[in-house]
């Protein structure tokens, strides 16, 4: 089996660190949190068999990657047009840009910034939101966390989850995979209150590894990464909601005018907390979509959950 090649590379300053396999027409692979270019790892096998460069970046704050201290280098805006300096330094033009969780937002922007240089785009489990939320959202937050534990809330105070997952780096990724997985309702979390709670007192027991979809040396990649990174990184993108916020002001409602794909598991309580009305906002705002996909079982890590056939969806999007 083939293994991809893990290198450094420095733009304006700032060092990436990617995974790359294949050759040919590229594929640019975002992960979101608590994730790492390694989440695409099945993806990039089946994209470079099939004739295709797979490049995965640990986003920043990640991994082998610089980690910002200014929570404005976290915005979507500061990151795709980051991702353009990294296509410029590769030698690349153009790409289909794949993102999961926080990197599909960073992969829309990336189009609507930087049409010219995207070929199609693949959104997994985030479908597009062009519009505005009414109240800052560290507000709404705030406003729904006075009845809920809701982790985008905990998450906004520096210091205070770093502390708690860093405690714990095992316990949490084995716990919160889980619990955003299709074998669990992740928003039966919401019933506990946030007063008095960390995330680590909310999350379910996990059932011992391996699953059906992560084996304990693939989990032990992962451990081992964010216990010597820690998650602040990881965490800085929630503490950038409301830059993004402030930046859609700016932007209104754009529609995405390149071909787009979107996948995600219908068990994936990002799609349940976004609702239909979510799906059919991204149908009347990208006039190029050529497929929506909701693959039962899977929750949120749709692309490992249901590689293969997630593979299949995203080969046959990128071919043509």
């Amino acid at each position: 089996m083939a293994t991809s090649t893990e290198r450094s590379i420095t733009v304006d300053g700032f060092r990436w660190q990617i995974s790359e396999l294949g050759d040919g027409p590229p594929v640019i692979l975002c992960h979101g949190f608590p994730g790492l270019g390694y989440s695409f790892r099945h993806q990039m096998l089946a994209l470079a068999a099939s004739g295709y460069r797979a490049i995965a970046p640990d986003m920043p704050g990640y991994g082998g990657t610089d980690v910002p201290r200014d929570i404005d280098d976290y915005t979507n805006e500061r990151v795709s047009d980051a991702l353009i300096g990294l296509l410029d330094a590769l030698g690349l033009d153009r790409a289909v840009f794949v993102g999961h969780d926080f990197g599909a937002p960073v992969a829309w922007t990336v189009a609507l910034r930087h049409r010219e240089r995207v070929s199609g785009l693949v959104l997994l489990s985030v479908p597009y939101m062009p519009d505005r939320f009414p109240l800052r959202p560290s507000e709404l937050y705030a406003s729904l966390a006075r009845k809920h534990f809701l982790h985008i809330h905990y998450f906004q105070e520096p210091g205070v989850a770093d502390r708690e997952l860093d405690g714990d780096p095992r316990g949490f990724l084995q716990r919160v995979f889980y619990a955003l997985s299709g074998d669990y309702r992740y928003l039966d979390i919401w019933q506990h209150p946030s007063e008095g709670n960390g995330y680590l007192d909310v999350l379910p027991d996990a059932p011992p590894l391996p699953w059906s979809w992560l084996t304990e040396d693939e989990f032990a990649h992962y451990v081992e990464v964010f216990t010597r990174t820690g998650f602040t990184g990881g965490l800085n993108w929630y503490r950038a909601y409301d830059a993004n916020w402030e930046r859609a002001a700016r932007v209104g409602v754009a529609q995405i005018e390149v071909p787009t794909l979107f996948v995600a598991g219908a068990n994936d309580p990002v799609v349940a907390m976004s609702g239909a009305q979510a799906l059919d906002r991204m149908r009347d705002t990208v006039p190029d979509l050529r497929g929506v996909h909701l693959l039962d079982g899977a929750g949120h890590f749709v692309q490992l959950e249901r590689a293969e056939e997630v593979n299949e969806l995203l080969l046959n999007f990128a071919a043509g």
